[in-house]
């Protein structure tokens, strides 16, 4: 069983969808893509975690969370808090549906979202842009696993998240020492 309580410093943060569901789904309401545009989108909410659970099973991963309605920010936040551990993402190196970014830089962006946004503590890089932010706070339908691997295993788990056709294996970051559910986000790494 996967708890949301045992990462350490030095474990690899690994994403297994990009983000942005929330956005393009808000943008479809608003009228501003049409459903071939959100097809990423549902495709992404509609595949199940089992295989990125049995992969992370599998190689010993020793912390998870599923990224929902709190966004990428507040999920790894309960995390790193649950683990007494802090983070530092690497905003270069997450992965984003198609048309995301752009929607969220004209306004297309759900309540949820905003709200996880002004509740974040993260510490941005200064030339980390709004929009940016937008997404790693977007609250999510049917996210992405966020898993805390230690960086022995990370070759392993990639190869078993690709076995498995997970829609991403993506190391977005890292579990650091420091004050517990801190996050640091940076441009890269």
């Amino acid at each position: 069983m996967l708890v949301n309580s045992a990462a350490k410093p030095g474990d690899l943060l690994v994403l297994t969808k990009p983000i942005g569901t929330g956005i393009l789904t808000t943008a479809l309401k608003r009228d501003a893509i049409d459903e071939q545009a959100l097809a990423p989108a549902v495709r992404s909410m509609t595949t199940l975690n089992d295989g990125a659970m049995r992969a992370a099973l599998a190689c010993g991963v020793r912390a998870a969370t599923d990224v929902t309605g709190f966004g990428l920010l507040g999920h790894l936040g309960q995390l790193l808090s649950a683990s007494g551990v802090a983070a530092e993402l690497h905003l270069a190196r997450i992965p984003v549906l198609d048309r995301a970014r752009e929607l969220a830089a004209a306004g297309f962006v759900p309540g949820g979202t905003t709200r996880n946004l002004a509740t974040s503590t993260a510490e941005w890089e200064a030339d980390i842009d709004p929009a940016d932010r937008l997404l790693l706070a977007d609250a999510q339908t049917s996210g992405g696993l966020l898993l805390a691997v230690p960086p022995a295993k990370e070759v392993v788990l990639r190869e078993a998240l690709d076995r498995e056709q997970t829609l991403a294996a993506a190391v977005i970051g890292r579990c650091l020492d420091g004050v517990p559910g801190a996050i640091t986000v940076r441009r890269a790494p």
